[in-house]
């Protein structure tokens, strides 16, 4: 398939800025995938959807402080955004500008002023370019393991325009339920829960159970290729607990649904399925790509916030609505004026 397949047209004012002021007041479009029926309505709505006994899948990964803002000797600007931890001292990283970094060059970094942990008399943080790879990644070798929650800043995504970060970023680019640190961008449809939502799923019997996929350069890498054949997703880590392999086996089994929050849960599960939908417990790795046309063995349901053109995340989508009534909810959300993206608001696939 064509990668201009899974393109629209999006005005950027449509793009948030910044979270709501509560978490659970984003609007959610429903989409049935059996007739293409659109309704509107708030994310509060969400446990309204769900009956006693199903299960929700949630995505627990931690975004960690991961970009680094620093200069070289010259004094020129260099930005990091880390991307694997490879052991203490060691990171591999995007870079920008990578062009002018050569292997050997040395790089400070200075405490992010915004951080609650200060340290007036630290020296920067340094570090070493040991390799330069392509498409502006490089290793770096770090000369103390990098204290992060000091240096490091919110890696916030491009197109949220105030780069810096402001007072909400760290609370709110970051789920309420997060535990497990290790991503570089938030698993962005978890973002709408609140305590709330979590009360009324438990009053209306759903169980809620986590896995843990730490999104890195696999979820959100662009596709650069016309044939979407023709990308490499980038391996990304993950992990299933047995609690959460034994609720989604035996709903499965009893012809309850599985709900998955998010595309990154949906890949965690279907990457260790079995053609019965069975999924084993235990740490693994994927660099799964979904796209039309898919079999899914365990998502039936998805709850995802709306997202780039010709990004892989909107290819799942495709591949879990059909590319055509995925593109027509896209251009309904945007006559109705939704908000896009990370900070935006959010469509349950049904």
């Amino acid at each position: 398939m064509k990668t201009s397949d899974f393109d629209y047209t999006l005005p950027t004012e449509l793009i948030a800025q910044q979270p709501l002021p509560q978490r659970d007041t984003s609007r959610m479009l429903v989409l049935q995938r059996a007739t293409g029926a659109m309704t509107h309505e708030t994310f509060a709505r969400l446990p309204d959807h769900l009956r006693t006994g199903e299960v929700l899948v949630l995505n627990d990964t931690k975004v960690i402080p991961s970009r680094l803002l620093g200069h070289k000797p010259s004094g020129g600007a260099v930005e990091l955004l880390l991307t694997e931890q490879l052991n203490t001292h060691r990171w591999l990283a995007l870079a920008r500008p990578a062009k002018r970094l050569r292997e050997g060059s040395e790089v400070c970094f200075d405490q992010n002023p915004k951080s609650k942990i200060q340290n007036p008399k630290s020296d920067p943080l340094r570090a070493t370019v040991e390799t330069k790879r392509a498409e502006g990644e490089v290793l770096i070798r770090f000369a103390a393991p990098p204290d992060l929650d000091r240096f490091g800043h919110v890696p916030l995504p491009p197109y949220i325009r105030h780069g810096e970060d402001q007072p909400d970023d760290r609370e709110r680019y970051q789920t309420v339920f997060a535990r497990q640190p290790g991503a570089i961008a938030a698993p962005t449809a978890g973002l709408h829960f609140t305590r709330e939502t979590f009360a009324a799923l438990a009053q209306r019997g759903v169980l809620v159970r986590r896995l843990t996929l730490h999104v890195g350069l696999g979820t959100f890498k662009p596709v650069a290729t016309d044939e979407i054949e023709q990308h490499t997703m980038h391996i990304e880590r993950f992990d299933i607990p047995e609690d959460t392999a034994l609720a989604v086996n035996t709903a499965r089994s009893d012809g309850r649904r599985v709900v998955c929050v998010g595309t990154t849960t949906v890949r965690a599960l279907e990457s260790v399925a079995d053609e019965a939908g069975q999924v084993r417990a235990g740490a693994s790795q994927t660099d799964t790509f979904i796209y039309p046309p898919y079999k899914f063995r365990v998502a039936d349901a998805l709850l995802t916030n709306f997202h780039l053109p010709r990004s892989t995340l909107l290819m799942l989508v495709s591949a879990f609505a059909g590319r055509e009534q995925a593109l027509t909810a896209y251009a309904e959300a945007v006559r109705e004026r939704y908000r896009f993206y990370s900070y935006g608001d959010c469509m349950l696939i049904v």
